[in-house]
């Protein structure tokens, strides 16, 4: 049965609407009756019982602000009567919780049909990328990739794709590494069967110097070309590429162990159910995954600021604890280094959904991680390793985070929205929409419809078919949405001068 209302803690102060409600209304709640002094949309909350100024404003049993006016019983609760409680830096303990959850070896190991690649990686599409140094060459890139696909369109590939991006010249220090960082992670991505490495000649980031940060590489599955030592670039790059559609068909799907998946998990577009159902799920697949061997990626790292303890309590040992302080506090220290509030996080989309503090919307982002150990932290541009949950640095802006996620080394990333995005990254991009309405709306963008969970389905039985669906989109058997439409896209971290 549809539920109307939800108070998600015992210890909450406040309920989530699960449907809009009109000023005078009565709702019933642990038997007490509270009427309602005004209307309260979808997705928003409202005050359970008189809340004083200065006073917490509870929700997931935790402090999401404090009341900057006297809140009456049956009030709207949002910005215009709370306030974030978070301000600066800070210091912290290493706390650990002896609850966590870790790889089960009683657990049977489940498949899917992947590609296993000559290092030992595992892709789980067979994709040629052209990867280009540059952006003066992305309309080449892209002219490039249209050619590819047309000549080789019955080649048994899932595709020819670029991605263009604004950056690879003109840039110095912090931010060419992170462009050539980004891009090398492209390049090493075993979702890629073969990759043409496409550059100008003049750039800061040419060829040459690319492969420097690139180091060793399988010379039959990555190939080079310079566009402006070539006569016909066009004719060229479909040499190269029709040699790597050659190397991808050795290539064939065959059981892996569900180990072998790197998930990423995302939020965008977030609402006032994202951390009561589609945040939650995330994170039951996440321990789903883990149990199993698998491993994780936690990133938007200024969405941790406020229920960042909630993740330190869970580092493996005292030295990830330390790397997860440094995570935290140096994004706090790069928004007081641009002047900007540390705290002023929401988007008017995420305030219109009913998300009221950052303190609110991390609470609810944090959920994507479940409850397993964190083990390990990874800088901008980092490659991850190690099977379990990992954190790693970026922004909560979705095309960077996402592309970052895929940069990791990720195979699919899982992407949460009450709003609703077409956006998708270099790998399957799956949205779980927090709200059916949501999921009936917005078909072309939607994968998996969370909202089932205050109508019909369990955690339970809901997170298994989020599972059994990841195994099938892992295997090839399905495509998530941006793959059906094409919606595959990089951007990368800037912060610094460009000449």
């Amino acid at each position: 049965m549809t539920q109307d209302y939800i108070v998600v803690h015992q210890d909450d102060n406040v309920f989530v609407a699960l449907k809009p409600y009109k000023k005078g209304e009565r709702i019933t709640v642990n038997d007490k009756e509270i009427e309602l002094t005004e209307d309260i949309p979808f997705g928003h909350k409202a005050a359970l019982k008189t809340i004083p100024e200065n006073e917490d404003v509870i929700k997931y049993g935790f402090p999401i602000g404090k009341a900057s006016k006297k809140i009456d019983e049956g009030n709207h609760v949002h910005t215009h009567n709370v306030v974030t409680k978070l301000e600066g830096t800070l210091d912290y303990s290493y706390e650990p919780t002896n609850h966590k959850v870790t790889k089960d070896e009683s657990l049977n190991e489940r498949t899917f049909k992947g590609y296993v690649r000559s290092n030992g990686e595992v892709g789980i599409r067979n994709e040629i990328w052209i990867i280009n140094t540059v952006g003066c060459i992305n309309k080449v890139a892209e002219h490039l990739a249209k050619l590819a696909n047309q000549t080789f369109k019955n080649d048994n590939i899932d595709g020819v794709y670029h991605y263009p991006h604004p950056f690879g010249c003109s840039q110095l220090g912090d931010d060419l590494t992170n462009t050539q960082k980004i891009l090398r992670n492209l390049v090493n991505h075993p979702n890629a069967a073969g990759v043409l490495v496409l550059g100008l000649g003049c750039e800061n980031n040419n060829i040459a110097e690319f492969k420097k940060v690139l180091g060793e590489y399988d010379e039959s599955r990555v190939k080079f070309l310079g566009t402006q030592g070539v006569d016909d670039e066009l004719e060229a790059g479909l040499e190269k590429i029709q040699e790597l559609v050659l190397y991808a068909k050795s290539f064939q799907r065959e059981d892996v162990p569900v180990s072998k998946l790197r998930v990423g998990l995302k939020c965008g577009g977030s609402d006032g159910l994202s951390g009561i159902t589609a945040n939650p799920l995330v994170g039951a697949f996440s321990d789903k995954l883990i149990r199993r061997g698998g491993t994780t990626v936690l990133t938007e790292v200024p969405e941790m600021f406020g229920a960042e303890t909630i993740l330190m309590e869970r580092a493996q040992n005292e030295e990830v604890f330390s790397k997860t302080v440094n995570l935290i506090n140096d994004f706090k220290t790069y928004f007081i280094k641009h002047d900007q509030v540390v705290y002023e996080n929401p988007s008017p989309g995420n305030k219109d959904g009913g998300i009221t503090t950052l303190e609110e919307k991390s609470l609810g982002c944090v959920q994507k991680g479940g409850f397993a150990e964190i083990v390990d932290v990874h800088s901008y541009g980092g490659y991850v390793t190690k099977p379990g949950l990992n954190l790693l640095q970026g922004p909560g802006n979705d095309l960077v985070s996402v592309t970052s996620l895929a940069a990791s080394g990720a195979h699919i990333v899982l992407f949460t929205t009450g709003r609703g995005t077409p956006f998708g990254g270099p790998v399957p991009t799956v949205k779980i929409s927090t709200n059916s309405a949501l999921y009936n709306k917005k078909k072309n963008w939607i994968d998996f419809n969370a909202g089932q969970l205050i109508e019909d389905k369990t955690m339970d039985e809901l997170s298994n078919e989020l599972f059994d669906y990841i195994i099938k989109l892992a295997s090839g058997e399905m495509e998530a949405k941006n793959e059906q439409f094409g919606f595959k896209e990089i951007a990368i971290f800037k912060d610094g001068v460009i000449l």
